[in-house]
C-alpha cells in the first residue's frame, strides 16, 4: 500500500506516540518506540511507508540539530573544568569497550574495518538518557551528575572525532585523495565560525534580540550554513553543525537557542530513528542473531563493572562508582549515527544489523 507524505507522517507519529506510551509504561527509552514503528510500518514490515529514503534524508536534519545542540553545551571553559578530572576514566573505558566490541565482531569473522567501527559504536553511552535521568536535588547526587556529564561530554567529543575519521573515506570505502584537505578543512570551518559569530551573529543578536522569531531563524540559519560549508569542504553536515554550536556556546543566548530548538530537533529525530528501524530487515536479524545476542550480553554485563572499577581507581566511593556504572551502562544514539554515516561503503548489511540490534 503506497501512501503520500502527509499520510506517512500520520502513520509515523501516531504509531510512535502509541508505542511511546507502551515504552513509558514498561520503563523503556522512547528511542525503542521510534525504531520499532519503523520496523512495523516500514518496507520490511507492513510497507505502509515505503519511501524510507526520503524520510531518512529529512531525518538527518534531526542529527544536524542534535549535534548543534551538543556543541551549544560545550563552551571551552566548561570543557576545561569538567573534563580534566574524568579524562583518564573516559579514555580507559573507551579502550576497554572498543576492545570488547572489536574482539566479538572479529571472532565472528567480520573484517578489521567492520570490527573497528562496531567497537567504536560500543564505546558510547546514551547522552540523552544519561542527562535526562540525572537527579539534582541532593548534594551526593549532584556530585554523581557532575561526573556523569563530564564523562558524557568526553564521549561526545570522541564521537565527533569518529565522525571526522569516517568523513575521510569515499563512497567506495577507500581513503579519499583529499584526506589532507579534510584535515585542513576543520580549522578553516572553525575559523569561519568564530569570525562569523564575532562580527556577524553576535552584533545582529545584540541589536535585534527582542525579536524572538529573528533569534530562532538566525540560529537555524547559522547551524545549517556552517553545516553546508563543512559539507562543501569534504567534512560532513554533522561536523559543521557541531562547530556551529561550539562557536555560539559562549554567547548569552545559547541557553535560549537550546530550549527553543529542542522541539524541532525532536521532530526530525523521530523521522531519523524511524528510518533506522525501517532499514532493519527481520530476516537478516534472524541470520545474525547469535553475534547480536553475544555482543549485547557482553556489553550489558561489562559496562557497569568496568565503569565502577575505573571510578574506584580514581578514588570515588563504592556507592558513587556503582551508581554511575549503572547509569552509563546503556548504548548510545551515536552508535546508530556511526552506522548511518559509515553506510554500505564500510559496513556490510550483516555488520550494520548487529550494531543496530
Amino acid at each position: 500500500m503506497h501512501i503520500g507524505i502527509i499520510e506517512s507522517f500520520f502513520v509515523i507519529f501516531t504509531g510512535a506516540a502509541a508505542l511511546a506510551a507502551l515504552a513509558l509504561y514498561t520503563r523503556q527509552p522512547l528511542l525503542v518506540a521510534y525504531i520499532a514503528i519503523g520496523c512495523v510500518v516500514g518496507p520490511h514490515g507492513f510497507a505502509w511507508v515505503a519511501d524510507d529514503r526520503l524520510l531518512a534524508e529529512i531525518g538527518e536534519i534531526g542529527i544536524i540539530f542534535l549535534l548543534f545542540l551538543v556543541g551549544l553545551d560545550l563552551p571551552p571553559a566548561k570543557l576545561k573544568d569538567m573534563i580534566g578530572e574524568s579524562v583518564l576514566t573516559a579514555l580507559a573505558s573507551t579502550a576497554v569497550f572498543f576492545g570488547i566490541g572489536f574482539g566479538v565482531m572479529y571472532a565472528f569473522g567480520f573484517t578489521i574495518v567492520e570490527a573497528a567501527i562496531a567497537g567504536t559504536a560500543c564505546v558510547f553511552s546514551s547522552t540523552i538518557l544519561g542527562i535526562k535521568l540525572l537527579p539534582t536535588t541532593v548534594l551526593h547526587h549532584r556530585h554523581i551528575g557532575e561526573i556523569v556529564i563530564s564523562l558524557l561530554l568526553i564521549q561526545d567529543l570522541l564521537a565527533i572525532i569518529a565522525l571526522l575519521v569516517l568523513a575521510g573515506f569515499d563512497s567506495e570505502g577507500g581513503i579519499l585523495p583529499t584526506t589532507l584537505t579534510v584535515v585542513v578543512a576543520l580549522p578553516v570551518v572553525a575559523i569561519v565560525a568564530y569570525l562569523g559569530v564575532r562580527f556577524l551573529v553576535v552584533p545582529l543578536l545584540t541589536r535585534f534580540d527582542v525579536f524572538q522569531e529573528f533569534t530562532f531563524l538566525l540560529a537555524v540559519g547559522w547551524c545549517l550554513g556552517i553545516a553546508s560549508l563543512s559539507q562543501a569542504l569534504y567534512l560532513s553536515w554533522e561536523i559543521g553543525a557541531f562547530v556551529a554550536g561550539v562557536s555560539l556556546a559562549n554567547s548569552p543566548i545559547a541557553q535560549y537557542i537550546t530550549d527553543h530548538l529542542r522541539p524541532l530537533r525532536d521532530f526530525f529525530l523521530v523521522l531519523f530513528f524511524f528510518s533506522v528501524g525501517a532499514a532493519i530487515n527481520p530476516a537478516m536479524m534472524l541470520e545474525v542473531w547469535l553475534p547480536t545476542l553475544v555482543l549485547a550480553l557482553v556489553l550489558v554485563a561489562c559496562k557497569p563493572p568496568v565503569f565502577r572499577a575505573l571510578l574506584r581507581w580514581q578514588r570515588e566511593s563504592e556507592s558513587v562508582s556503582r551508581e554511575i556504572g549503572y547509569r552509563l551502562g546503556q548504548a548510545s544514539e551515536f552508535s546508530l549515527l556511526l552506522v548511518f554515516v559509515a553506510g554500505t561503503a564500510l559496513l556490510s548489511v550483516e555488520a550494520a544489523h548487529i550494531v543496530q540490534g
